[in-house]
């Protein structure tokens, strides 16, 4: 059997879902044709191949290639003198209300050029993928006008432009109030649904819509919606929800079959209920938790009985988690949340697949899936939990490239 590429010698952490804990493979091979893989699995039982290149991996690890499923990568400036403000004591919430927070870097990137904003995201971006990161989803929410939505969408497509790397974008257009619509959300949700979902949708900008569903951002009503305006122009939704308090955000998202439910610090168990019942991800950010000094927990165990999928994300934005790490989300993930190995590694690979509506393409070494690796110096996938600091990649490849 001919193929383009054949990884030998080489240790799987497969996280083929059929398969038991991360589905490893002591001796293993991966044969790659066209970008897909053919074969990942036992060199024992591998086909004859014949190979145009052959790589000897030398018993290091393969894991699928790490996918970031929730990040703010594009926008404007940063917010390190609000974090002076958060060292001295003053409340996430109170900056916001001050007119800080998010609407700061929403001033910073309506000013900054589509180029500016890519060449910003790029110095982010490279450090991800430093550490073995294949897929990106990133977010809009900075911009909060038509145009300066479709600009920050626009800049975060380019990005698969400049590097090998697959980029998803979402709409987050109900992110904060912007000053022009002051006093009335109301208004502003009108401008989201019946301007901004519908010309984003014809220019096939967006592959999912979100929502910031808090006291600070939108009320669960505002935030249902923008979801029947997704699901008008057949965009899935993923919500921000259950962060600072509990307004049942998650139960509102899996009504509509989320993609995923992020956060959830506050999420009761009727929302794990609801998740579990709809198929939704919950996608955890142990970096926005770490960095805003939150002290509730999300509801791990209940998430566990429930069965609901777990997802890590970097949550990389540039006031409540300046992360650029997945290796080190993993690490806050197990110290934090106390996840289990199996359960970090799925949460960047598979689960983060999910989460993106993505898990037919990518996220496991199976025949049929793209070709995208992550090739380790380790002696277990333990280390990539474990080290803090530390950056064990070997070699990646994205689409067998």
């Amino acid at each position: 059997m001919r193929c383009d590429t054949l990884w030998r010698n080489a240790r799987l952490a497969t996280l083929a879902p059929d398969l038991p804990g991360l589905g490893e493979v002591d001796d293993g091979l991966i044969a790659a044709e066209d970008g897909q893989i053919l074969y990942a699995g036992p060199t024992a039982h591998a086909p004859a191949f014949e190979a145009a290149r052959i790589v000897d991996c030398e018993s290091r690890w393969i894991t699928p290639g790490l996918i970031d499923c929730h990040t703010h990568l594009v926008y404007g400036a940063d917010r390190s003198a609000e974090f002076e403000q958060r060292l001295a004591g003053v409340s996430y919430e109170a900056i916001a209300r001050a007119g800080g927070g998010i609407l700061s870097t929403v001033k910073a990137t309506r000013a900054a050029s589509q180029d500016v904003l890519v060449e910003s995201a790029l110095t982010r971006l490279d450090d991800l993928i430093a550490e073995g990161l294949t897929t990106i989803e990133i977010k809009s929410g900075y911009g909060l006008t038509l145009e300066h939505e479709i600009k920050q969408l626009r800049a975060a497509r380019a990005l698969a432009t400049h590097r090998n790397v697959g980029v998803t974008t979402t709409f987050l257009g109900a992110h904060a109030l912007p000053p022009e619509f002051a006093g009335d959300p109301d208004g502003y949700i009108d401008q989201v649904r019946q301007v901004m979902i519908p010309a984003i949708a014809a220019q096939g900008l967006a592959d999912a819509v979100d929502v910031f569903c808090e006291g600070i951002g939108f009320s669960p009503a505002q935030c249902r919606r923008v979801f029947e305006a997704a699901r008008a122009y057949a965009l899935p939704v993923k919500i921000h929800a259950e962060q600072l308090s509990n307004l049942h955000g998650a139960a509102l998202a899996a009504e509509f079959s989320a993609l995923s439910a992020d956060h959830l610090e506050y999420l009761d168990d009727g929302g794990v209920r609801a998740l579990a019942a709809a198929g939704t991800v919950a996608t955890l950010l142990p970096g926005a938790f770490y960095f805003v000094r939150e002290t509730r927990l999300p509801p791990i165990a209940a998430l566990r009985a429930a069965r609901v999928p777990v997802a890590l994300a970097t949550d990389c934005n540039p006031g409540t988690s300046p992360l650029t790490s997945l290796l080190l989300t993993m690490n806050m993930a197990a110290t934090l949340f106390h996840l289990t190995v199996e359960e970090c590694l799925a949460g960047v690979t598979r689960n983060a697949a999910r989460a993106l509506g993505r898990q037919a393409q990518i996220g496991t070494l199976e025949v049929g899936k793209q070709c995208d690796l992550a090739i380790w110096d380790i002696e277990r996938p333990a280390q990539l939990v474990y080290h803090m600091g530390a950056n064990p990649l070997h070699a990646r490849a994205w689409r067998g490239q």
